[in-house]
């Protein structure tokens, strides 16, 4: 039993950490688009390199911008992952990385008002971001194309 249980214990951590580099989420590099109804959102993220990404989003209606943020991937306290977003140039919120994997990545922050949980997901030259409550509740979901 006590050499299951040497056995098991590191894989279960394994399997509970989130353990990742910056390199990990190199998927998500690239210059992302959605448009509809006049309306547009564009995200778009650096390669991974000197262990951070750099990233900003905007959105707006024709010709006029109504919101811009200033986004980073980069080690956080303690060494984890964590997404740093800078919505409208303010202070950056930090949403640690809390599962992830070839194709996607999700980052929470349970003390922050909206979003607490920032998901992305990505399936070929297809990018989904979701923002939510912690419990997944007041969603709210882009799909992107690669530009």
């Amino acid at each position: 039993m006590r050499m299951m249980l040497a056995i098991a214990a590191p894989l279960l951590l394994a399997a509970a950490s989130p353990a990742a580099s910056v390199a990990d989420l190199g998927w998500l590099a690239g210059d992302w688009v959605s448009e509809a109804d006049g309306r547009w959102t564009e995200e778009s993220w650096s390669a991974p390199r000197g262990a951070m990404m750099i990233g900003y989003s905007r959105s707006g209606r024709g010709e006029v911008l109504r919101e811009f943020e200033f986004l980073r991937i980069a080690a956080g306290e303690g060494g984890t992952l964590a997404y740093l977003a800078q919505p409208q140039g303010r202070a950056p919120v930090a949403f640690p990385l809390t599962k992830h994997d070839a194709t996607s990545a999700t980052f929470e922050n349970a003390a922050h008002d909206y979003p607490q949980r920032i998901a992305y997901a990505r399936s070929g030259d297809t990018l989904t971001a979701t923002i939510s409550k912690i419990d997944g509740s007041k969603a709210r979901s882009w799909t992107y194309r690669r530009r």
